[in-house]
C-alpha cells in the first residue's frame, strides 16, 4: 500500500509558513501528498499562500500539491463557499477549538466537545456551512477531533453524528484507539451494503431504469446514492459481496 505523507505547517500570517514549505520540500518533495493550512482568515490569503506553495513545488520539480484548509476564524467561515470554491483545496476541516475560543466567551466551552458540541447554534451553523460548501465544490468536509481519549465510543458517537447528521466525511483523529472507531462509524452498516447492492445489480439488469425493491421505487437518483454506498464500504475496508465488483 503506497504510504501518503502529509504535514501541517505555521498559518499562513506566520514569519515561519514559507520556512516550513522550503524544508518540506527539500526533505519530502517526491512523497507529499499535501499540506495542511491552519487559520486561513479568507479567499486572498488563501490564494497567496497557494501561489507560495506552488513556487516551492515548481522547484523542487512537482506540478501542484493539494492544500487542507482547517476553517477556525470568522473571516474564514464567511468566506469559506469562496474558499472551497478554490482548485487547489481537496479538503476543509473544522478547528472548533480555535472557533470556540476566538468568542472569547460568547460560546461556552462545554460546545467544543459532546453532546454540546452537535447542539449549540453556533458551532452546529460553522459545521453545516463548511460541510455545504464541500460538497458543493467537490471538496471533502472533515470534521474536527474529539477530545475524549479513553472512552471510544465517545469518539464512535461523535464521528456517527458527523457522518449520518452533518454530512462529514472525514474525522481528525489525536491518538491511534481513536482510528478505528472512527472507521466503523463512518463505514456503512452490513444492511447498507447488502441493499446496495441488490438494487444496483437489478438496475443494471433493466439498462438502469426505474426497478422496485422492496416495494420501494429506485431510479437513477437513488443509484447515484447507493453507489456511494459501496464506495464508502470499499474506502473504509468493510467485505464487499463478489457480484459488487463489477459495480465499482
Amino acid at each position: 500500500m503506497k504510504t501518503r505523507l502529509a504535514a501541517s505547517v505555521h498559518d499562513a500570517g506566520s514569519p515561519h509558513f514559507e520556512q516550513d514549505v522550503a524544508t518540506l520540500w527539500a526533505l519530502a518533495a517526491p512523497r507529499l501528498a499535501y499540506l495542511v493550512i491552519p487559520k486561513i482568515d479568507g479567499r486572498a490569503q488563501l490564494d497567496d499562500a497557494v501561489a507560495l506553495v506552488s513556487r516551492h513545488a515548481s522547484a523542487a520539480g512537482r506540478q501542484d500539491l493539494p492544500v487542507h484548509v482547517l476553517i477556525e476564524t470568522h473571516s474564514a467561515l464567511h468566506q469559506v463557499w469562496e474558499i472551497a470554491e478554490h482548485p487547489a483545496v481537496e479538503c476543509l476541516s473544522f478547528g472548533i477549538m480555535d472557533f470556540v475560543s476566538a468568542h472569547y466567551g460568547a460560546i461556552p466551552g462545554d460546545a467544543m466537545r459532546s453532546p454540546e458540541q452537535f447542539s449549540h447554534p453556533l458551532i452546529t451553523r460553522a459545521k453545516l456551512e463548511i460541510a455545504a460548501a464541500c460538497h458543493a465544490n467537490a471538496k471533502v468536509p472533515s470534521h474536527n477531533v474529539c477530545t475524549e481519549i479513553r472512552d471510544v465510543s465517545v469518539v464512535a458517537s461523535d464521528a456517527r453524528l458527523a457522518s449520518r447528521q452533518f454530512g462529514y466525511q472525514r474525522m481528525w483523529s489525536i491518538h491511534p484507539d481513536q482510528i478505528r472507531p472512527i472507521l466503523g462509524a463512518f463505514a456503512p452498516e452490513a444492511g447498507e451494503i447488502e441493499d446496495a447492492t441488490a438494487i444496483l445489480l437489478a438496475a443494471q439488469d433493466k439498462d438502469w431504469g426505474p426497478i422496485r425493491h422492496k416495494s420501494k421505487l429506485h431510479d437513477r437518483a437513488s443509484y447515484c446514492y447507493y453507489w456511494t454506498v459501496l464506495q464508502r464500504a470499499r474506502q473504509t475496508g468493510q467485505m464487499l459481496p463478489k457480484e459488487a465488483d463489477g459495480l465499482l
